[in-house]
């Protein structure tokens, strides 16, 4: 499947960006998503997940009350509220077709398809 990531820019300490994943699948729902970022020197690192269907969903710490991960039929989204100078990355979407309603998908090597990336810049 092919993915697109959209919605990133550059922004503020404080303020706020909503990026966007949209696939070339009709059946985006038989895949589990991820958001990963990847900053300048660092390797790429998973940030959020969600399950097929929406319920089961995952953040990591430093981004937990901030991010926030979510999903319709078409579209995964990351909302990303508060943002601090160190959320500065490469942001990528990622898939992986899952039997299980349930499972978040976490690592790199799990991700059978991945977006371009989209850049957060945010200021201090």
């Amino acid at each position: 499947v092919q993915l697109q990531a959209s919605g990133g820019g550059l922004v503020q300490a404080g303020g706020s960006l909503r990026l966007s994943c949209t696939a070339s699948t009709r059946t985006f729902t038989d895949y589990t998503v991820g958001w990963f970022r990847q900053a300048p020197g660092r390797e790429r690192e998973f940030v959020a997940g969600i399950s097929r269907t929406g319920r089961n969903i995952k953040h990591i710490n430093s981004v937990k009350g901030r991010f926030t991960i979510s999903r319709d039929k078409n579209t995964v989204y990351l909302q990303m509220n508060n943002l601090k100078p160190e959320d500065t990355a490469v942001y990528y979407c990622a898939a992986d077709e899952v039997g299980n309603n349930a499972y978040i998908a976490t690592k790199v090597a799990e991700f059978d398809s991945w977006g371009p990336g989209t850049l957060v810049t945010v200021s201090s």
